[in-house]
């Protein structure tokens, strides 16, 4: 049926093709002679050679229309042949069919072409010939050559053949596609090293285009309709224009389909188009073929000699083929099937990759571990397993919904009858959009006429209906009364899908199995109650991965959505919310007339003078929400802290969580460059074993001080405390009537700046108000678990913890409620740590010793426990500390601490921090070797620790003092205003790239937060101190300033040849800089057209942001390589430890120990010619040279 209606719709083209070309004869024809009648008397008998030229014209048409209908004609061998026909068996009248005999008469009407050409152009001026018919030359010579390569292919169209020919048939059968394997690999194997280039280029060039490409493939094929993956890969080939587009792996994605099916045939035939695009089989592709022969049993020994034999002529071992493919379920084991076939006694070889070519940094951390002494978790292996299943649980069902901590009031009758309201709208949208995605579903299923066009079909059928539908009404629940932005709103949507999708394949890749298995031996490694391994996480994983080889890869290859994508999909759900969510007008006023009425509305806003599309929530639901007060929280999986040990990082695909997909290095929506650059990296197993050891730190909660702020939380909130008020603590809207004639024109525009100043005001408020509530109802939610963050990391290299919401890396508040889960006695110096750590939290005592804080601390040691028994009711003397709710948790720890019978021997599990001086310029200081400027910042002893900050801003009052003795105004104004809080900030950044502008208004900031100093001088007086602090800076630090320089002109030089900055870090980290000029790109959807600002992966850098960024950022490389170098070598001393960027955390036993680990290893990274190294990098990169 499906061939018939293939010949039946060509054989109709092609009547309807006739019919056109006498319509066009008799129309020039006739035109011909209107025109003639029509013009002056002149010009009726036209020249001789016009009429010539006009008639050669009309016939060289005719002889295109005519070309044309002939190749309509063999149009359908060739739709026969490749159609997706392998559903139904070929009936055997199809070799009947008379257009099959069609090619021969090619070169005859060839003939008849050139023929009439010279007829028309007897006794005239030998014309161009047309480049319409050159061009259908070149197409018939392409049509034969398809022809003739899928001669051996047209016997076996169906896939049924496998199963109704003959066994020897069938070997046959194989014989003959290795032979066109090998044909198509041969001669796509000549492609010259410039070719090669020419690919890469391209390749980068249709970046985005052929990721959308493979995620539609791969979307089709999950949802079981592979012929419309077949049509469409097929559609994309045949047109030249898309057939540039695709590379090999979007290839493979089919070739993988068939090899499932055992569908050899089928993958001869992409073989044969890899050929016709130019392109050269990979190790996948072989992998492919000998996953189908291993399916195939019958098969002949001879092909898969052939196909092997051509395998490692093209380069590649058998080797190649365990250890660079990645297989899914039963992959691996059907190619090993195939091999042992020629080689019976083949085993794999899978080696565990050692670190010999690590940094010279981490060389002896690698090599010499006789002394380490790994850390153990303070759980037995049972426990571990178990926590893995719930963690398994938890991830499967893509979402967690918790308890609120906000207070559960009594529940009024109006409060039980807004819930049961509000209840009965979710159920009716359930059974509106239901239909209406269904609707959807089958008009694009019908619209897809145009085989090659991208639709979001296949995308719409990866899960239920009913599962989308409770992702569109989970976001309708989540919206902020004040409306979410459209771009936002349709991200989200797109990436919940794209997450729930993820966790489905990897179920149907059967990974979920393994991934238990191994991780239940891995646990091992981690469990109080077995041996003591010498080995790190990710060796240890690795290794069970090779020994568990058999089945599928835990991380199988699935493609990450480009962002177009997620966008475009999340557009299309809130387009389905807006038009089919809809309530009552009068549902809660029934004195309304009765309509119904959308619960979101599609409007337009301005951001700074950009206009963005908005869904703002309709007035009556936010009043509903609000009067039902419903106490449960709904999050994505990812959002809550893990409860077993992450996975560990073992590549830059895997790692982090059990299921949920994670990146290894954060990028902004749609940037690949960065995760390019990281798997062209040889060897980045100290970045990854840094990451690991930072993840694999345990937490608990402080469950008193967490219900003390739970209770103010409850209350009223504290500005002072940092604790966010309700809305009903918000400024009231000011209500005026703009139309009102009493008001001037004036007090109109006063009072409409009032009412916007409120409405931000609300805003703040609201956002801050549920930043607090998600953090602590997540932490009440974990109050009686052990939880771990897992880490990944920005562009730069700075680790953070995956969790968005609570983690350590958060406020004073999430900061104070965590603490750690393995406890540590204190220890003869631990008491004294805690002691000195509460004086830090006070903001007192900058630039006392440590001993000068320790006997401070001793001397309020009353306010101290004051504070630790009455926090609230008491002198309340932590309160006034600069991080009060840190300094209260550290009261209560050395409450109990003191008052424990052996104060050494007290287990205590609070972490004490060692926070950096001012680190930028620690780095300059000794990148430089500035022995001035490391004095100032405790690079160098001294009897008590230096202070950068007060240091600038005793210069800076120097200078003041003098300018004032010479009678400069200004400098006389600002008598006794300079202080290091108004300096601090503008000393800290300057070192990260903050210019005179920003600096001005960061000391504009300050001076306004004094009351004493008078308005009217801020601005001068902002101008006069940055230029002073700069000098300042300028004096203490000399080798800064030149260094800053010197890595901005380089960049600046560099991104002005068109490049983008590129480096290494002494870790081996490679780091590139995403800034590029901003190009658009408009998203069509149906609710309004999206203008996407695409600033990454283009081809033109940002010189600005490049050369500025440079300096700050590669000062952020330098700092978190310190902080991994620490990390490592504090786990190989068996210490716990965490960072916040340049601020260490550990047991206040082990502080002296991570303190030693930290100069050591810092004296470890400067040691190394680093600026050296970056210019011998970069003349070798952008300048083809070294020194």
């Amino acid at each position: 049926m499906i061939q018939d209606g293939g010949i039946y719709r060509t054989a109709y083209l092609v009547n309807i093709l006739l019919f056109s070309c006498f319509f066009v004869f008799c129309f020039c024809f006739s035109e011909t002679q209107v025109n003639l009648q029509r013009r002056n008397v002149s010009f009726v008998i036209p020249k001789a050679e016009d009429a010539k030229k006009r008639v050669l014209e009309q016939s060289q048409l005719l002889d295109v229309l005519e070309a044309r209908i002939q190749q309509l004609q063999t149009d359908i061998v060739l739709d026969v042949q490749h159609a997706k026909v392998q559903f139904v068996k070929v009936p055997p009248a199809i070799k009947d069919v008379p257009f099959a005999r069609q090619p021969k008469s090619i070169s005859k009407e060839n003939a008849d072409i050139s023929t009439s050409e010279k007829t028309f152009t007897k006794g005239t001026s030998k014309p161009h010939s047309s480049r319409w018919i050159k061009k259908l030359n070149e197409e018939w010579k392409n049509k034969q050559k398809k022809e003739k390569n899928l001669q051996t292919s047209t016997k076996i169209i169906s896939t049924t053949a496998k199963e109704t020919m003959p066994l020897s048939q069938l070997s046959r059968q194989c014989g003959k596609l290795s032979d066109e394997i090998q044909v198509a690999a041969t001669s796509t194997a000549e492609t010259t090293g410039n070719d090669n280039a020419q690919m890469d280029r391209e390749e980068t060039a249709y970046g985005d285009i052929q990721l959308s490409i493979r995620s539609y493939l791969e979307a089709c094929i999950f949802a079981g309709d592979i012929d419309r993956a077949h049509c469409f890969l097929l559609s994309q080939h045949r047109v030249m224009s898309r057939r540039k587009q695709l590379n090999t792996s979007i290839y493979n994605i089919m070739m993988r389909v068939w090899a499932k099916k055992g569908v050899l045939n089928q993958i001869g035939r992409v073989f044969i188009l890899l050929e016709e695009a130019g392109l050269k089989p990979n190790v996948a592709s072989y992998c492919a073929a000998l996953e189908c022969i291993g399916r195939s049993p019958s098969c002949s020994p001879k092909v898969i000699n052939r196909c092997l034999h051509q395998m490692e002529e093209d380069g590649m071992s058998l080797d190649d083929l365990f250890t660079q493919c990645l297989f899914q379920e039963d992959e691996r084991d059907k190619v090993l099937r195939a091999v042992r076939v020629i080689h019976p006694d083949y085993q794999p070889c899978l080696k565990l990759t050692q670190s010999q070519c690590s940094p010279s940094l981490v060389q002896d951390f690698y090599k010499k571990r006789e002394n380490h002494q790994y850390p153990k978790l303070d759980f037995t292996k049972e426990e571990l397993n178990e926590r893995f299943k719930r963690q398994l649980d938890v991830e499967q069902a893509c979402t967690v919904t918790i308890d609120s901590v906000e207070v559960a009031k009594p529940v009024t009758e109006n409060m039980a009858k807004m819930r049961k309201l509000f209840a009965e709208q979710r159920a009716q949208w359930q059974k509106s959009l239901l239909p209406a995605l269904r609707a959807s579903k089958m008009n694009l299923a019908k619209t897809n006429t145009r085989d090659y066009k991208l639709n979001l079909y296949p995308f719409l059928c990866l899960m239920d209906d009913t599962e989308y539908v409770d992702i569109m009404i989970q976001s309708v629940t989540n919206m902020p009364p004040r409306g979410e932005s459209l771009k936002i709103l349709a991200g989200d949507l797109g990436n919940r899908v794209f997450t729930k999708y993820s966790v489905r394949q990897k179920h149907r890749n059967q990974t979920v199995e393994k991934l238990g298995n191994i991780y239940n031996t891995y646990t091992d490694l981690l469990a109080k109650d077995s041996k003591k391994y010498d080995v790190l996480p990710r060796e240890q994983w690795c290794k069970l991965e090779i020994e568990q080889g058999s089945g599928p890869m835990l991380h199988g290859g699935e493609t990450s959505w480009p962002y177009i994508l997620t966008l475009e999909l999340g557009t299309f759900l809130v387009d389905m919310m807006v038009k089919h969510l809809k309530i009552n007008s009068d549902i809660l006023n029934p004195a309304f007339d009765r309509k119904l009425i959308p619960v979101l509305y599609h409007m337009y806003t301005f951001r700074s003078t950009r206009q963005i599309g908005f869904i703002k929530p309709h007035p009556i639901l936010i009043q509903m929400q609000q009067e039902a007060m419903e106490t449960k929280l709904t999050f994505d999986s990812y959002v809550m802290p893990m409860l077993c040990p992450p996975v560990p990082w073992t590549s830059v695909k895997f790692g982090a969580y059990l299921l949920t997909p994670s990146k290894l290095m954060r990028t902004t929506d749609g940037a690949t460059q960065h995760e390019v650059l990281l798997e062209k990296c040889q060897n980045l197993h100290a970045v990854l074993d840094s990451l690991n050891q930072l993840g694999n730190c345990a937490w608990k909660i402080n469950k008193r001080l967490l219900d003390i702020i739970i209770s103010i939380f409850n209350d009223r909130g504290s500005d002072k405390l940092d604790i966010p008020p309700p809305l009903s603590e918000a400024p009231k809207l000011p209500h005026f009537n703009p139309q009102d004639p009493t008001y001037t024109a004036s007090e109109k525009a006063h009072m409409k700046r009032d009412l916007i100043n409120a409405k931000k005001k609300c805003s703040e408020m609201h956002s801050l108000r549920m930043d607090a509530l998600y953090k602590l109802s997540i932490a009440n939610y974990m109050r009686d678990e052990i939880f771990w963050f897992p880490h990944n990391m920005d562009f730069r290299g700075r680790t953070y913890p995956c969790p968005p919401y609570f983690n350590h890396l958060g406020s004073d508040v999430t900061r104070a409620i965590l603490l750690f889960a393995e406890g540590k006695p204190l220890g003869p110096k631990g008491l004294d740590w805690l002691k000195i750590h509460l004086v830090n939290l006070t903001g007192l005592k900058k630039r006392s010793s440590l001993q000068g804080r320790l006997e401070y601390a001793n001397t309020i040691m009353e306010d101290i426990l004051d504070s630790a028994d009455n926090p609230l009711n008491g002198k309340k003397w932590w309160m006034n500390a600069d991080e009060p709710w840190q300094a209260l948790a550290c009261c209560m720890e050395i409450a109990n601490a003191v008052r424990s019978p052996n104060p050494t021997q007290f287990i205590s599990h609070f972490p004490v921090h060692q926070d950096g001086s001012c680190n930028g310029l620690q780095h300059y200081a000794a990148l430089g070797r500035d022995v001035i400027g490391a004095t100032s910042v405790n690079l160098v002893p001294c009897d008590v620790p230096q202070d950068v900050y007060s240091g600038v801003a005793q210069q800076v009052e120097e200078f003041r003092a003098k300018d004032a003795a010479n009678g400069l105004k200004i400098a006389q104004v600002l008598e006794g205003f300079i202080s290091r809080k108004v300096v601090k900030q503008t000393v800290m950044t300057v070192v990260y790239g903050v210019t005179r502008y920003g600096g001005r208004l960061q000391i504009e900031k300050r001076l306004k937060e004094i009351d004493e100093f008078p308005k009217d001088h801020v601005w001068d007086a902002s101008h006069y101190l940055v230029r002073l602090v700069f000098s300042g800076l300028k004096e203490m630090f000399t080798g800064t300033r030149e260094i800053q320089d010197w890595l901005t002109e380089s960049a600046r030089l560099i991104s002005k040849s068109g490049h983008t900055m590129e480096w290494v870090t002494p870790l081996g980290l490679p780091i590139i800089q995403p800034y590029h000029r901003t190009r658009h790109q408009v998203l069509k959807s149906t609710i309004q057209h999206i203008n996407v600002q695409i600033n990454h992966d283009a081809k033109e850098p940002d010189t600005v942001k490049q050369k500025n960024a440079f300096p700050p950022n590669f000062i952020h490389s330098l700092d978190s390589t310190h902080m991994m170098l620490t990390s490592l070598h504090c786990y190989s001393a068996g210490l716990t430890f965490v960072s916040v960027h340049d601020c260490f955390w550990t047991h206040a036993l082990t502080v002296d120990t991570m303190n030693k680990v930290c100069r050591e290893q810092f004296v470890a990274l400067h040691s190394q010619p680093i600026l050296q190294e970056l210019s011998n990098f970069l003349l070798q990169k952008y300048c083809g040279s070294t020194l």
